[in-house]
C-alpha cells in the first residue's frame, strides 16, 4: 500500500520563490530530474538521526478546488503549494510521517508568517500552524474534508 505525506503551505510566492526559501529553511539539497515541470522542484535532505534520505517535491496544489461548492470545501483549498514528502529506499509509513511532521515543525519554527498543514494520505489532517492562533495536532485525527469543517476551521486558512 502506497502511502503519501505532504506539508501545504499558504503563501502568494510562485513554486520557484517558494522552493528558495524552503530550501533554505529545511537544509534541502536540489536535485535534477529530467522528469519534473516546469513549476516543480525537487530537493532531498538526511532522515532524522542518520536513517536514509527525504525526498521533496515543491509543486502547485493540484488537490486544491479554487472555487469550491460548499460540499466540495476542504482545508487544503487555500494552500497553494504542495511539499510531497516520502522516503527513499524501504518504505516506512510510521518514519515517513515523522519525518514529514519534523520537516512541518522546523518549517512552523522558521516561518511563523506561513501557514501550514500536515495532511497523511491525503485523507487525514494530521495539523495544522495558523498565524495567530498556533499549532494545532488533531486528536483524534481528522479528514481535511468539509464533514471535519467545524473541527478544523479555527486552526486553518479560509
Amino acid at each position: 500500500m502506497s502511502t503519501s505525506d505532504n506539508v501545504f503551505v499558504a503563501t502568494d510566492e510562485s513554486v520557484p520563490e517558494a522552493a528558495r526559501w524552503l530550501a533554505d529553511v529545511l537544509g534541502l539539497e536540489g536535485v535534477a530530474d529530467a522528469e519534473l515541470k516546469d513549476d516543480e522542484r525537487l530537493f532531498r535532505r538526511s532522515g532524522r538521526a542518520g536513517s536514509a534520505a527525504v525526498a521533496i517535491k515543491v509543486r502547485p496544489n493540484g488537490f486544491a478546488v479554487v472555487d469550491p461548492e460548499p460540499e466540495e470545501v476542504q482545508a487544503i483549498d487555500r494552500y497553494p503549494i504542495d511539499l510531497s514528502i516520502w522516503t527513499v529506499g524501504r518504505k516506512d509509513e510510521d518514519r515517513q510521517l515523522a519525518e514529514t511532521a519534523a520537516i512541518f515543525e522546523t518549517l512552523v519554527a522558521a516561518r511563523p508568517d506561513v501557514p501550514a498543514l500536515l495532511v497523511h494520505n491525503l485523507d487525514t489532517l494530521v495539523s495544522a500552524y495558523l498565524p495567530g492562533a498556533g499549532t494545532h495536532t488533531f486528536e483524534p485525527p481528522i479528514t481535511p474534508d468539509v464533514e471535519d469543517i467545524d473541527t478544523w476551521r479555527p486552526w486553518v486558512r479560509t
